[in-house]
């Protein structure tokens, strides 16, 4: 399958929830680019943007299985190359 070049971003509500996510994006280092994340600490959230360069299925399975933490939210969006 094709590489694609993808962001994910990711919101985490519940901060009890960032092991979960970090232990996920370990599983996939591989295709991870960079990382940046930020605490937003008047409103008790992380933003996290994850860029990817990696099969379409991977990417998929990475926000999907983010997405189905509960307390965080994530959506990937895919470059056209």
């Amino acid at each position: 399958m094709d590489k694609r070049v993808a962001v994910i971003s990711i919101i985490i509500e519940d901060i009890e929830c960032a092991a979960k996510v970090n232990k996920i994006l370990h599983e996939y280092n591989e295709y991870i680019i960079g990382r940046m994340g930020i605490p937003y600490r008047q409103k008790n959230i992380s933003i996290i943007s994850i860029a990817l360069d990696a099969p379409e299925d991977k990417i998929s399975a990475i926000s999907g299985k983010v997405g189905n933490i509960t307390g965080v939210t994530a959506k990937a969006v895919y470059s056209k190359v």
